[in-house]
């Protein structure tokens, strides 16, 4: 490791603290890497701060604050697996046929979305099996599947954690090339769709592991989180809400489109984030047939109306702003 250029320590991070944030300079300081590049600390329970040892890292660091706060709201790369390299080569002249080039480097494909510059990677790999969560018993009328007996939901006290991210949601400016990017040339597979808005798109066993919406910028508007239950879904959101109640954003409810449970909350930079539980699977593609959901039913099933700041992310005039301004 080369010697930093700039003398760095957990005193300079306390005095840089004092002069700059000293609001921020009462919890404890604890070192947790001193790198090639950075020397980074975990500042209290909440924060870390990173500086630059090296003049290099530190126009790094110049580069991300430019970067950053145009990439945050964006989805920046989907990675796909594929069985073989045929799959591959099968895209590879789908894509063709839409007049998108794929770049094939070895064992993957890689393909851009003109209209929201989304990256994605096509990769042979192995498929991907999830441990299976033994089901939650639930009791119904004429229905004891749990007796003498509290309902786990209520017993449970470790933290909720997803299982995996089951689904992002991007808006497009190019409703119809987007779509036909992921559904005609990666081969995504078509469950739903929002009349002239929304395309529900698949390349797993769940309902959605894409929805593409059609939107004045592009834009990510949420990932999607797996938890075990209801109950997880519940618990979940009842965590992140302690301390910080404007994390809400719309909940409980189930979603018509996918049958899922849903909790949206908002993450710590601000970006829509759901818990989900119950999604739709689609083992056999000839057993399900699309819908064309017009109305509420497009956006949920039951559950309180959605916020208008869900319908029309608050943030998106600026990102407009953004996309249009000089220089870019």
């Amino acid at each position: 490791m080369p010697v930093a250029e700039v003398p760095v320590s957990v005193e300079l991070v306390r005095s840089l603290l004092g002069e700059q944030h000293p609001d921020l300079a009462g919890p404890p300081v604890e070192v947790l890497a001193n790198g090639w590049d950075n020397f980074v600390c975990r500042l209290g329970k909440e924060f870390l701060v990173r500086l630059p040892r090296r003049a290099m890292a530190a126009e790094l660091v110049v580069h991300e604050q430019r970067w950053l706060p145009e990439l945050s709201g964006r989805l920046v790369e989907v990675r796909i697996g594929v069985d073989d390299p045929d799959d591959l080569a099968a895209a590879a002249f789908r894509l063709e046929r839409l007049g998108v080039v794929g770049e094939q480097h070895g064992t993957t494909l890689t393909a851009y979305d003109k209209a929201t510059v989304i990256r994605a990677v096509l990769e042979v790999a192995p498929r991907l099996t999830q441990p299976i969560v033994p089901a939650t018993p639930y009791n119904g009328p004429g229905r004891v599947e749990r007796a003498g007996a509290r309902a786990p939901g209520i017993l449970r006290t470790d933290p909720v954690r997803p299982r995996k991210l089951g689904h992002a949601v991007v808006g497009t400016t190019d409703f119809d090339a987007t779509t036909a990017f992921f559904r005609d040339g990666l081969g995504f597979k078509a469950s739903d769709y929002i009349k002239n808005v929304g395309a529900f798109l698949r390349c797993s066993t769940d309902h959605h592991n894409i929805l593409v919406m059609k939107a004045p910028v592009a834009f990510l508007h949420h990932t999607s989180w797996q938890v075990d239950d209801i109950d997880d879904v519940g618990r979940g959101a009842t965590a992140m809400l302690e301390g910080n109640p404007e994390r809400h954003v719309w909940g409980l409810g189930r979603h018509h489109a996918g049958s899922n449970f849903f909790w949206y909350l908002k993450d710590p930079a601000g970006n829509f984030s759901e818990y989900y539980s119950d999604m739709d699977c689609v083992v056999d593609d000839q057993l399900w047939t699309p819908e064309v959901l017009e109305g509420a039913k497009g956006l949920f099933n039951w559950g309180p109306p959605p916020p208008p700041s869900f319908l029309h992310p608050e943030d998106l005039a600026a990102m407009m702003t953004g996309t249009h301004s000089a220089g870019r």
